[in-house]
Formats: structure tokens, C-alpha cells, sequence
């Protein structure tokens, strides 16, 4: 489960479709643009991401970092550890 601060934000990055470059815990980056939450199959809270390999789900809780890569006032990187 991720703080609610955090959740937040992720929801902004939906919202307004920002493009985001996330670290997840093994280390690897992902790129893409912040679509929705949804729920995998195994029931595992996700972030929709669309790529240029179309749309991945990358769960909440194997992103270490969020950053956006574009100019906004709301956030420009998340620490999730």
C-alpha cells in the first residue's frame, strides 16, 4: 500500500496525461505516459501506462520513483521509499 500523498499525485499525472519516466524496485526505468489506475489480474493496484509497445500496467507497489517530464506546478518527482 502506498501514503495517500503519493496516490494523490499519481492521479494528477493521470489526469493531466503527463509523460513520467518510473524506477521500479529491480532497478529498470520505464517511459511513458501516465494514463489511469486499474487493477491487474492478480488484483494488484496499477498505473496504466501508455508506451510506444502500447499500454503496460506497472504495479504501485514496484515503483521506487516517478518523475515528470514536463514543466507543471504540481510535482516534478515522487520518492515512493
Amino acid at each position: 500500500m502506498i501514503a495517500c500523498h503519493l496516490y494523490d499525485n499519481i492521479e494528477l499525472a493521470c489526469l493531466y496525461r503527463f509523460p513520467v519516466k518510473l524506477r521500479l524496485r529491480d532497478g529498470i526505468w520505464r517511459r511513458g505516459k501516465a494514463v489511469d489506475t486499474a487493477f491487474n489480474d492478480d488484483r494488484k493496484e496499477c498505473l496504466s501506462l501508455k508506451t510506444s509497445h502500447g499500454e503496460r500496467l506497472v504495479q504501485l507497489d514496484d515503483i521506487t520513483r516517478m518523475e515528470v517530464l514536463v514543466d507543471n506546478p504540481h510535482f516534478m518527482a515522487l520518492d515512493f521509499e
